[in-house]
This record gives structure tokens, C-alpha cells and sequence, in this order.
């Protein structure tokens, strides 16, 4: 099957229109999911025992069952409980739950990677929990859990295609209406993957220049 170049520059400004709601999508889901992950992580360390094993379980539940299972539980199931949403909202919601329980786990393998000898003595001096964790805990966690925030940020991006299911009209959703229409998939397809491509790669350089970034403003390279 011949390329037709033509045709692609035809297809561009749709494909810069699904590109730009990708963008948005895998934006709000991490937006999303880094609230939830933190949330997530410190209602795991709170001293209320119910509340410890009810989100643990919820967290292991998520991490546990696939994303397109979450999405349509969100967008068809929800609306038998009263929730009905759009398309864009079950699936910034179904993004952001299901990567807020990943990020919780990276959340807390940074903060206990802060020696105990810290905690023992922010308590010594009756300080306050906030205060501990803006001021002592948080500085020193943030550094090994860059790398994991910013590998779920590309994750979430290469996984929009997924909203596709439920009507979201991303770069997936767009490549098939285009192929359906035309009924050649080689040029919308191709597309999309050099899309992603293309915005990935840099990203992955980017998060990499950041984590070293964190590092040598906290004082914490050689």
C-alpha cells in the first residue's frame, strides 16, 4: 500500500485538535492521581486502625485490576448508583484513581526512605506533624520518588488510548474514525505512534534533567 503524503497533511490539523485533548486528558488524570496518591499513602499512616486497612485494601484492589475494567466500571456501573458522568469525566476519574494508587506507593517508598533517626527527633522536640513532614520529611523524600511520579506522568499518557472505549475523542479514537472513514488505517495509525513518540521521548529527557535538578537544589549530589 502506497503512502500518501497528501492525505496526511489533510488528516494534521485533526490530529493536532485529538493530540491537544490527549494532552489535557493524561494532564487532569495526573493532576488527579497526585492528590489521591498522597492522600492515599497518609491515610495509611494515620493512627486510626479502620481507616489504615480500608484504603490498604482499596489501594491493593486498584493496583490489582486493570484500567479498562476501572473505566468502564466508572462510565456504565456508575450510573446504576446514581453517577452518571461524561465520557471526559469517568475517565479522568477512572485515570486518576487507578494511577493515585500506584502513586501512593511511590510516595511511600520516599518517605520511608527518611531515616527513622529524623522522625525520633522532630518528635523529641514536639513538633508538629505538618510541620515534620513540610519541613524534614517531605525535602528528603522527594528526591527517590521523582523518578517514579515522573514515569507514571509517560504512563498515563501512553495509556489515554484506553478512553477511546467510551467515546473519548483522543488520538486512538480519532486514528479509528479516520480509518473507518477512509478505510486505510497505515497513515492515521503510523501517526498516532509517532505522536506518542514524540512527545514521550522528550518527556522521559525532561523528567531526568528535573530529578537531577531536585537533587542538586537539595544538596544531594556529590
Amino acid at each position: 500500500m502506497e503512502w500518501r503524503w497528501d492525505w496526511v497533511w489533510e488528516l494534521a490539523p485533526r490530529f493536532v485538535d485529538a493530540t491537544g485533548k490527549t494532552l489535557i486528558a493524561a494532564g487532569g488524570g495526573y493532576t488527579i492521581a497526585i492528590i489521591l496518591g498522597l492522600v492515599f499513602v497518609l491515610a495509611q499512616r494515620t493512627p486510626l486502625l479502620p481507616v489504615t486497612l480500608v484504603v490498604r485494601e482499596f489501594v491493593e484492589l486498584i493496583r490489582s485490576t486493570p484500567l479498562l475494567l476501572q473505566i468502564f466500571f466508572v462510565y456504565y456501573v456508575g450510573p446504576q448508583f446514581g453517577l452518571t458522568l461524561s465520557p471526559w469525566t469517568a475517565g479522568l476519574i477512572a485515570i486518576g484513581v487507578h494511577y493515585g494508587a500506584y502513586l501512593s506507593e511511590v510516595y511511600r517508598g520516599g518517605i520511608e526512605s527518611v531515616p527513622k533517626g529524623q522522625w525520633e527527633a522532630a518528635k523529641a522536640i514536639n513538633l508538629p506533624i505538618v510541620t515534620t513532614y513540610r519541613r524534614i520529611v517531605i525535602p528528603q523524600a522527594l528526591p527517590p520518588a521523582v523518578a517514579g511520579m515522573g514515569n507514571y506522568l509517560v504512563g498515563i499518557f501512553k495509556d489515554t488510548p484506553m478512553l477511546s472505549v467510551i467515546g473519548v475523542a483522543e488520538l486512538m479514537h480519532t486514528a479509528t474514525a479516520v480509518g473507518a472513514e477512509s478505510y486505510r488505517y497505515l497513515e492515521p495509525y503510523t501517526m498516532v505512534g509517532a505522536i506518542f513518540l514524540a512527545v514521550s521521548l522528550p518527556s522521559a529527557f525532561a523528567i531526568n534533567v528535573f530529578e537531577k535538578w531536585v537533587r542538586r537544589t537539595l544538596g544531594m549530589t556529590k
